[in-house]
């Protein structure tokens, strides 16, 4: 299944990218929000190495099986805070980049829960979990290994 390995890779990638993850960590932003927007954005990917990594980082962190279990209806659920709900759908927009590029009504209601600052950190967020599921489904990664911290 590995087309790429860890060796393989352009020296300097992975710690540029982990230099990113770790500004976004001390970033002040929530690490169970981080984690359910990982697992979401992994679910809509079908990048399963991060969806390994994300349900056992958001267990690990406090966050409610049932929750991660029901991402993909989250609109059906009551299991999410309004807040929650915001970035979920910011999320799921940023991920699938609907053809219009109409935010607008997304950013009213993320400014309802988040500042401007936090918006720009949640975007950063989003964009990056997206690149690490682009990298992993490009290059086989095997999931089912991942240990808890490992990448924290």
């Amino acid at each position: 299944m590995e087309r790429i390995a860890y060796q393989e890779i352009p020296e300097g990638l992975f710690p540029a990218l982990l230099k990113l993850q770790a500004y976004i960590y001390k970033s002040g932003l929530d690490r169970k929000l981080h984690e359910l927007l990982a697992t979401r954005i992994s679910q809509i990917n079908g990048c399963a190495y991060c969806l390994d990594m994300h349900y056992k980082e958001a267990v690990h962190a406090g966050e409610d099986p049932i929750r991660l279990i029901s991402l993909p209806a989250w609109r059906e659920t009551t299991y999410y805070t309004p807040k929650e709900q915001a970035a979920l759908a910011f999320a799921e927009a940023l991920t699938r980049l609907p053809d219009n590029g109409d935010h607008e009504h997304l950013h009213e209601e993320l400014l309802k829960h988040f500042t401007k600052q936090e918006i720009a950190l949640l975007t950063l967020d989003i964009s990056q979990s997206n690149t690490w599921n682009r990298l992993n489904i490009s290059f086989g990664s095997v999931a089912g290994h991942y240990k808890v911290g490992q990448f924290s």
